[in-house]
């Protein structure tokens, strides 16, 4: 007989139910959210496992990892999709939702997630401490500007690099604010310095990388949106083809039909956030200032005219995404002319 399985993870404990191919429950059990305590439970000769449901989260990837290096079938499924589920079931608890994802698992209702290689895990870690410290540093900045103004000194446009010189120049001579404003400066330093440290470490994986140097031959897109690219779409043959890159990164219109009402609403704005931010600030720079002109900017300007800036942003910053993948998977550079445009871009 099959048996199938649902883990309803939290930081300290597991909730696992089994259930038969009849849908009846045949075990249930709480554990520590560890792979081995995990696999305990579910290599149980007693258990022919089919199929084990693992919801996306924080620890999903971890315990991914674990479980499917022990030869479980272990499957990733999508959160909105498992909350829809769940949201039939009367009450709300870790056992209840074990029990909903087993059954899930049962009637083959879910959806996949792909769950990203360790390199891309670490690339997309780098990506996320390099702008954690980023906002600090500028946040201290604008506290910075904000408590000096309240005195009537004014910091004004200044370089991240002259803000400390200015910042001096403004409280010398008043020994209290000297007192108070030293060690937000000092705060902000070490930030800046660390800062500086990953950006390095950044830029020599996006020149040691076999892709994103081939990504950066785009106007617009540099170091920071390459490797984000490769952390973030990470196998690229697992998209059927270049244009299903733009829905996952939430760049294209959501439907709303219903009867005779049909309305294209805004972009869904789904799946992973930064990546859209950064796709969106390679559309600003290739528009506003990379001066050569190319068939990429000329349709975006076309599109501007029509639809407005705004929302010529974005739609360049869809083909952008899906410009990528299409050179990722063919191993061509940019093309600058739209005779020698690849099929699919």
């Amino acid at each position: 007989m099959k048996y199938y399985a649902g883990l309803d993870v939290s930081v300290k404990e597991t909730s696992i139910c089994i259930v038969d191919q009849t849908g009846k429950i045949c075990r249930e059990v709480k554990v520590t959210s560890h792979p081995d305590d995990l696999i305990a439970v579910l290599k149980d000769p007693a258990w022919n496992m089919e199929r084990i449901g693992l919801e996306a989260g924080p620890l999903s990837q971890w315990l991914f990892e674990g479980l499917a290096r022990a030869g479980l079938p272990v499957i990733c499924i999508e959160t909105r999709h498992t909350k829809a589920f769940l949201k039939a079931q009367p009450s709300k608890s870790d056992r209840n939702d074990a029990r909903g994802i087993a059954q899930m698992m049962r009637v083959h209702l879910y959806r996949a997630v792909h769950v990203k290689t360790l390199t891309s895990q670490k690339r997309r870690a780098l990506l996320t401490a390099r702008k954690l410290l980023q906002d600090k540093a500028i946040a201290i900045e604008n506290d910075l500007r904000g408590l000096l103004r309240n005195f009537g000194l004014k910091v004004g446009v200044v370089g991240s690099a002259k803000f400390e010189a200015r910042i001096r120049e403004l409280v010398e001579g008043t020994l209290n604010l000297v007192e108070i404003v030293e060690p937000l400066l000092d705060a902000r330093r070490n930030l800046r310095e660390h800062f500086a440290t990953l950006h390095r470490k950044l830029l020599m994986i996006a020149r040691d990388d076999e892709v994103c140097p081939l990504l950066m031959t785009i106007p617009g897109v540099g170091p920071v949106v390459a490797v984000a690219y490769t952390a973030t779409i990470d196998i690229p043959q697992r998209f059927k083809n270049s244009k299903a890159v733009g829905p996952i990164l939430g760049l294209t219109p959501v439907l709303n039909q219903s009867g005779e009402s049909h309305r294209v609403g805004r972009v869904s704005l789904c799946g992973d956030g930064m990546m859209r931010t950064l796709l969106y600030d390679a559309a600003q720079v290739l528009l506003n200032r990379v001066a050569k002109w190319s068939w990429l900017k000329a349709w975006a300007m076309s599109v501007a005219k029509r639809r407005g800036l705004q929302k010529a942003m974005v739609a360049l910053a869809r083909r952008l995404a899906v410009i990528m993948h299409r050179m990722w998977s063919d191993g061509t550079e940019f093309c600058w002319s739209r005779e020698k445009l690849p099929a699919g871009a």
